[in-house]
């Protein structure tokens, strides 16, 4: 090309030295979550992970899960928030993870945005390196696209990938489940990452509401919406170490009805009665106001409700206990019976 011809990346839209800037000011954000078999730092084409550490598992299977944010990332763009959504990432992709009993070793995000801003991004890495803190894995490397011919003005998009490790005969797959099992839901902090279409579409268009606007709990409406997702793993593994856990469930998009059913065995379902749980504030606030059916609330939100634990009645006692202990309000919820499908006390039952 000409060198008279006044085009370079720059002024295409890619700025190299921001992207290498940027990846200076995460470094001390990433080298915050090494753990264990962590091998190098950041800036390499690959990362390493050693699975030495790990040798007295016996059967060792990998166990991977990928997930996004979807469009919670739209309201932190209204608020010009965007650490918490670092959080979520994280929490979407170890959550699965952590149902199959596996650890989480390490995490792996996907940026891209249309002009790289570095101070702007590293807020979401810097929640993303918390969000590996609080699972106990590695930030062990990621990418940042700047595409400026594929995202317009500030919109972004955020996507992560977990590996876990878990050993073989140890594996939790719901296979054990069978009549008469107890189902314990552990709290959500919020909506956590999902029905964002649905909640958007209530509040700033039907309800012509704003960010800033009042909401629930002292929150404006973007501090409700932005309550980041929370991370199951440490108790999960608290869990496992004291009962015998049959099946786990991460309560995200498509609510109880589509998230129980995923664990439980041909022919068992299960009857809830959730008139125990507590609701956030927010997801209470939005029942009351919203007009959707309660139905449709239970298919779409997680209700309160973030985690479930199926196990023998016997250890329903000890899940409960392990969960106080860890500051997590905790309930029986339901249980399962013969059957096919999910049945809620009070819209089902």
């Amino acid at each position: 090309m000409s060198k008279n011809s006044g085009t370079d990346y720059k002024k295409s839209g890619v700025n190299i030295d921001e992207g290498n800037r940027f990846v200076s000011l995460i470094k001390q954000a990433v080298d915050s979550t090494k753990t264990d078999g962590v091998m190098g730092g950041i800036g390499g084409f690959a990362g390493f992970f050693d699975l030495s550490p790990f040798a007295s598992i016996k059967e060792p299977v990998l166990v991977s899960g990928t997930d996004g944010v979807g469009t919670k990332l739209k309201v932190a763009i209204m608020a010009e928030s965007y650490e918490t959504v670092g959080v979520d990432l994280v929490a979407m992709s170890v959550n699965d993870v952590a149902v199959t009993g596996a650890r989480p070793l390490f995490f792996l995000d996907y940026l891209a945005t249309g002009k790289l801003v570095p101070e702007k991004m590293c807020q979401v890495v810097r929640g993303i390196a918390a969000g590996c803190r609080d699972a106990g894995c590695a930030l062990l490397g990621g990418e940042t696209a700047e595409m400026p011919g594929m995202y317009a003005g500030d919109d972004f998009d955020l996507a992560g990938f977990a590996v876990g490790i878990a050993d073989k005969s140890k594996i939790i797959d719901g296979s054990r489940i069978k009549e008469g099992c107890a189902l314990i839901g552990v709290a959500s902090s919020g909506f956590h990452s999902n029905g964002y279409s649905l909640l958007r579409n209530v509040l700033f268009n039907e309800l012509k509401m704003k960010p800033d606007s009042p909401f629930a709990g002292g929150m404006t409406v973007a501090e409700g919406l932005l309550i980041p997702t929370k991370i199951y793993v440490r108790l999960v593994r608290a869990v496992m170490e004291k009962a015998d856990v049959l099946g786990m469930v991460h309560i995200t998009g498509g609510g109880f009805y589509d998230n129980i059913v995923r664990v439980l065995p041909a022919g068992i379902g299960a009857d809830m009665d959730v008139s125990r749980v507590e609701l956030p504030p927010v997801i209470a606030r939005f029942a009351e106001i919203s007009g959707v059916e309660k139905r449709e609330l239970y298919r779409v939100l997680n209700m309160g409700v973030g985690f479930v634990f199926a196990v023998d009645k016997k250890d329903a006692r000890t899940v409960l206990e392990t969960a106080e202990s860890m500051n997590e309000k905790a309930w029986i919820i339901g249980e399962t019976v013969k059957g096919e499908g999910v049945r809620i006390k009070g819209i089902d039952l």
